[in-house]
């Protein structure tokens, strides 16, 4: 575990159990009200995976916030992208998503990743200045999505 801000702990989840499967109901919600929280076996695939890294913040022993790494690899090398950044709203304004980031940074640099990258909604103002805070740059692009 690493301690990034005063009271916050950073882990990689390694086990499935109640405490996990109880706290992506409570912060999954928080995150999407399209997306149903993931179960026991998606959380199982989500840590077994070799590409994916799911990280958990803990305040006061609770589970407060989540962020997943999932990383790949293409002929121009290692991408690895920051998705499902959630901290519970009680404890927002305390350095949680940033020290989810900078974990998850860390991660992604040990691993060979050459830069990371991140998507977030321009009506989460919030988490928009953090991102700009901790160094990353906005982009010109065009994103496309095709639902299938």
């Amino acid at each position: 575990m690493t301690e990034t801000e005063p009271g916050v702990e950073i882990e990689i989840a390694s086990d499935v159990d109640d405490e996990l499967v109880d706290a992506f109901a409570r912060l999954v919600p928080q995150l999407s009200s399209s997306s149903p929280p993931p179960d026991r076996s998606l959380l199982a695939e989500l840590i077994e995976g070799d590409d994916t890294v799911l990280f958990l913040a803990r305040a006061d022993g609770a589970i407060v916030g989540s962020l997943t790494l999932a990383l790949y690899r293409i002929p121009t090398g290692l991408k690895a992208w920051i998705e499902d950044v959630v901290v519970d709203e009680s404890a927002r304004g305390r350095g949680v998503g940033r020290s989810l980031n900078a974990a998850a940074l860390d991660e992604a640099r040990r691993r060979g990743a050459k830069n990371v990258s991140l998507t977030s909604r321009p009506s989460r103002e919030a988490a928009n200045r953090l991102y700009q805070r901790i160094g990353f740059a906005r982009r010109e692009t065009n994103l496309y999505r095709y639902d299938l």
